[in-house]
């Protein structure tokens, strides 16, 4: 009785041994957006040291960046995307265990246009200047956040504005929009 239960127990261990070596290990990777740089951080780890197959590849399908990493375990590499096009990639790792594909979505987050607004020493007047602007949409808000003025201007190179806001209570807040959407918000 001993030995048959022995004998269950050495197959089922090797039939167990078995499915876990016929299904691979699939490597192990984190894409991480370091927002606000274009940067894309790949953290990789392998089961074994091997060579990496990483690859980026467009929207179009068509392979935008192939490179093999060679005897490593694990690494980490930053992707830089800031001279391609703003959409969505796909980041493929593969190794000798298996491939992690994974789609990212880049897009290019750019401030309002140089914006600056400073206090005029000793008086209630503000000046707001915008540097190589297009078309710009100023809000200023009181300081209980009540809007008390908004304007939308064009703006052919620079632009300097003073503000009177002696009639506002407690310190303004400026809202300031380009053409693209981006919004750049001073508070006092």
């Amino acid at each position: 009785m001993k030995a048959k239960l022995m004998v269950s127990a050495l197959l089922v261990a090797l039939t167990t041994g078995a499915a876990v070596a016929a299904d691979p290990v699939i490597p192990k990777v984190a894409i991480i957006n370091q927002k606000e740089t274009g940067v894309f951080k790949v953290i990789y780890e392998g089961a074994k040291v091997g060579n990496v197959n990483l690859k980026i590849v467009g929207e179009d399908g068509v392979t935008l960046y192939r490179e093999t990493i060679a005897n490593v375990d694990g690494f980490i590499r930053p992707l830089n995307f800031k001279s391609m096009e703003p959409g969505e990639y796909t980041i493929e790792i593969s190794d000798a265990n298996g491939k992690h594909v994974e789609k990212v979505n880049y897009k290019i987050e750019r401030p309002a246009s140089a914006v600056h607004v400073a206090k005029i020493a000793g008086d209630s007047k503000y000046l707001l200047s915008v540097e190589k602007g297009k078309s710009i949409n100023v809000k200023i808000y009181d300081s209980k956040d009540n809007l008390v003025h908004s304007e939308s201007r064009e703006v052919t190179g620079n632009l300097g504005l003073v503000y009177n806001l002696k009639d506002i209570t407690g310190v303004p807040t400026f809202e300031v929009t380009d053409g693209a959407g981006n919004v750049r918000v001073i508070r006092f």
